[in-house]
């Protein structure tokens, strides 16, 4: 752990510094309160440190979370939301020990760039009441509760709380620019404060907070609200167990060896929102921002996110009352700022330029996150991608006629018999998964072929037959046997004998010896049918130059 403890001591400095304000703002706009986030960024902090699979992972109170949890207190109350918290805990072990971390490797990246844009606006539209310096209206949904405090506003307009929040949020995102090195979350807070107490502002700032967390205790938990509040930690756990492997995958890319290990780190996380509530803390999760600025200051271990969690102890033991004169509208507007640098133009436009389809999932997913929930934009994001995916699948798969002989040189047959041959037998390659998507699809082009006497089926490039798949082909012979044509199947894999055989498919074909390894044979059976013995003669069944042209 302590391969360069100097270059982990500034790292973790650092990295407190940029979350200080980021815990306090998360905390107060989750409706927990400042002392909440703090108390998650220290012990979450420390212990998904100790415990998650990444090196150089930063854990706390995130503004996506703070989304999610949100309703949670509105709703429930801030006993509710942190027995949410303890639950989603016990689900994210619960996922670790099962070893769910690599499914998360699959949500598509235009559902996690499409709920992180989602996110910015809902952050953003979360501190217009602070900005403004109006009571937060009550409400849901944050763009009902954004237009509230705007029309609060302007009934009785007051202006220090908008420009504190303005100001803050303007030297951040220039600051970023100029000198990205430089905490300026952290001057414009401590300038805005520092002026707050001299001009004697009318704008409402923290307040009293604890001087120390409070002793671990369970009695917030009540055993009979936990039904209710079960939907709500399952949208926890996921969000936790996402935006951690996310952010831990990012660790990965911005360095040089690291390679997180995702069960592990869902452990981590799992153990910090076990412990998180029991002191008062709200939900958390590994946190991209802290991290980047991690990895970035020369962490080298995981002291430096140690190191991050211990200074936020120390602020909250030693420089409570100091803590409890940040205006409020300056958090606000380090909110905003960060909701402006969540959304990364260029990866945007990129995503935009690869077709309509992931762009439409992309923006789906970002109105639905404004429009209802995190958790139900994801569902819809994951829905619309997948059937986006399945549309492509049904393109890939296609029904081709090959020639009879392909891969035997042509002048190995006479031309009359090739004539004869494609006058009464036609053969059809299935390239391609066969899967319900694209089965009926596959039912209507052959179907709807040239009447012939004879119908080969040359499955040896069928890559995937699920269920639906199996039952179409299984249709598509029957209805080809109605009209009288006799139907030969070939090359069938190995893999997808048991679905065939599961749901009958080949039986009767089987039963009369219409299922053939290679396709020559196949062709020899149809010549028999066809002329008997005086089929014409040709090259022997079992002679072909590959066995992939024999399939």
């Amino acid at each position: 752990m302590g391969r360069s403890p100097r270059r982990d001591l500034v790292a973790g400095l650092t990295v407190a510094v940029v979350a200080l304000p980021l815990a306090l703002g998360f905390g107060i706009s989750s409706g927990a309160g400042a002392e909440a986030g703090l108390a998650t960024a220290v012990v979450a902090g420390a212990l998904a440190a100790v415990f998650g699979g990444s090196d150089f992972q930063v854990s706390g109170p995130t503004g996506a979370m703070t989304v999610v949890l949100v309703p949670i207190v509105a709703r429930h109350g801030t006993a509710g939301v942190l027995t949410v918290g303890l639950l989603a805990g016990v689900l994210l072990v619960a996922l670790a020990l099962a070893r769910a971390g690599r499914w998360m490797a699959y949500v598509p990246v235009p559902v996690v760039e499409g709920f992180t844009v989602g996110i910015a606006g809902v952050i953003a539209l979360q501190q217009v009441p602070g900005a403004l310096g109006v009571r937060k209206p009550e409400g849901d949904n944050p763009a009902v509760v954004a237009a509230r405090a705007v029309g609060e506003f302007a009934a009785a307009p007051h202006w220090a709380a908008v420009g504190e929040a303005l100001a803050v949020a303007a030297v951040m995102l220039i600051g970023v620019r100029l000198r990205p090195a430089l905490p300026f979350s952290l001057i414009a807070v401590v300038a805005a404060t520092v002026l707050t107490k001299l001009a004697d502002l009318p704008v409402a700032t923290i307040g009293h907070l604890p001087a120390g967390l409070p002793a671990p205790s369970l009695g917030f938990l009540d055993l009979s609200a936990v039904p209710a509040l079960l939907p709500s930690a399952l949208a926890v756990a996921a969000l936790a167990a996402l935006e951690s492997l996310m952010s831990a995958t990012a660790a990965d890319a911005m360095s040089v060896s690291e390679r997180h290990d995702s069960d592990r780190e869902l452990f981590g996380q799992g153990l910090a929102n076990l412990v998180a509530p029991l002191f008062g803390g709200v939900a958390a999760t590994g946190a991209i921002a802290r991290t980047a600025v991690n990895v970035r200051s020369g962490a080298a271990s995981r002291l430096a996110a140690l190191v991050h969690a211990a200074v936020l102890a120390v602020i909250v033991f030693a420089a409570a009352p100091l803590v409890a004169g940040v205006p409020l509208a300056a958090l606000a507007g380090v909110l905003i700022a960060t909701a402006v640098r969540m959304v990364e133009v260029g990866s945007l436009r990129a995503l935009a330029r690869t077709g309509r389809g992931e762009a439409a999932v992309m923006i789906l997913t970002a109105a639905a996150t404004l429009a209802f929930d995190l958790v139900t934009a994801v569902v819809i994001g994951l829905l619309v991608a997948g059937v986006l995916a399945l549309a492509a699948v049904a393109k890939a798969a296609r029904v081709e006629q090959v020639p009879l002989h392909e891969g035997v040189p042509p002048a190995d047959h006479h031309e009359e018999e090739r004539a004869l041959l494609a006058e009464h037998i036609v053969a059809y390659r299935i390239d391609g998964p066969l899967l319900f998507a694209a089965a009926h699809r596959f039912l209507l082009e052959l179907t709807e072929s040239a009447e012939v006497r004879v119908v080969i089926l040359r499955m040896s490039r069928v890559s995937a037959i699920d269920a639906s798949g199996a039952t179409v082909l299984g249709d598509a012979i029957t209805k080809l046997q109605r009209r009288g044509t006799l139907v030969l199947v070939s090359g069938i894999r190995d893999e997808h004998h048991r679905t065939l055989d599961a749901l009958g498919t080949l039986d009767r074909l089987r039963a009369e010896g219409h299922v053939f390894a290679a396709t020559p044979d196949a062709i020899a059976h149809a010549r028999t049918h066809l002329y008997g013995a005086a089929a014409p003669a040709g090259r022997p069944a079992g002679d072909v130059a590959t066995a992939e042209a024999g399939r």
